[in-house]
């Protein structure tokens, strides 16, 4: 026996939802019925995907793998159902997408609210934070990534280029002084992302080319989101490596100025993602196709591409 549809729905809402309780409120049904939804699912798999408890229900890691197998065939099923119905007809359904926090607030708000104003019948959900998320398993029709990739499992589209700077205060290079070469930095306080080692490989490119140059560093600070980082450089308490469009005003003001203009830290681009075993569906090409004509017009107007 095959499961129903609305089962799958089911085990990938309570595991992106964390929950039967949100999970049924997400999809507007009773706790009993998702309960149900899973208890027959379960018996159609001969296993345990969700493991309950009184205070939270926790999938399995059979769960987690049906979960992620389920959305791919859910999407697989809109794609087909939109096929059947024509390209030209209403975008609908809901679409989860996830971005970093600083690069959604400065770049991302203007282009998803007018594609939700022009495709009022999709359900749109916008999750803003610095710690990546997992597309392919938190059930995300969309990812958006600053910087080079490493994951095989999704399949990327290039949205705009992403230069980062080495950059410090003027105050705290008047007293700390300027290094001079990537290795300097061992000497100097750094600011890390907190989501990364401590010991951190930091690299660098000669600016008039040749051999990479590899610096383990190791933060006095360590945060977890990019503004809060590149406030505390601009406090004076150290050097930071930040995408240049997270601190283009601060350089143009003064605030900041770069450290090291011999090198620079290798290029990294703005991607959208989506998991390499679920085919887009028309919604996410359509939003993919928007940002890729969108976001390098917002970042030129800025000033930082």
């Amino acid at each position: 026996m095959l499961p129903a549809p609305e089962q799958l729905m089911a085990l990938k809402t309570v595991v992106e939802a964390g929950g039967v309780t949100a999970a049924a409120r997400r999809l507007g049904v009773a706790k009993s019925v998702i309960s149900k939804r899973l208890a027959d699912l379960e018996q159609i798999a001969g296993s345990e995907l969700i493991r309950r408890s009184t205070r939270r229900a926790e999938p399995t890691d059979a769960g987690r793998a049906f979960a992620a197998r389920a959305a791919a065939i859910l999407t697989a099923m809109e794609c087909a159902v939109e096929e059947a119905g024509g390209r030209n007809g209403a975008l609908r359904g809901p679409m989860r997408v996830a971005a970093p926090l600083t690069f959604g607030r400065m770049f991302l708000v203007e282009p998803i609210v007018a594609f939700a104003r022009a495709n009022p019948e999709i359900e749109l959900s916008l999750d803003c934070d610095d710690a990546r998320a997992d597309i392919a398993g938190g059930g995300y029709d969309l990812g958006i990534r600053v910087g080079r990739l490493n994951d095989s499992s999704l399949i990327a589209r290039k949205i705009a280029p992403a230069a980062s700077v080495v950059v410090a205060s003027p105050d705290y290079l008047a007293r700390h002084g300027a290094p001079k070469a990537p290795a300097d930095l061992t000497r100097h306080i750094c600011i890390g992302y907190a989501n990364i080692p401590s010991a951190q490989q930091w690299l660098f490119l000669p600016a008039g080319g040749g051999a990479e140059h590899s610096v383990t560093v190791h933060p006095r600070l360590n945060v977890n989101n990019g503004e809060t980082i590149r406030e505390a450089v601009i406090a004076g308490y150290g050097i930071a490596v930040l995408p240049r469009f997270m601190v283009g005003d601060a350089l143009r003001d003064k605030r900041l100025v770069p450290v090291l203009p011999r090198f620079r830290p290798p290029g990294g681009d703005i991607y959208a993602l989506w998991p390499h075993m679920r085919e887009p569906s028309r919604k996410t090409r359509a939003l993919v196709d928007m940002l890729v004509g969108e976001v390098p017009r917002l970042m030129r107007a800025a000033g930082v591409l």
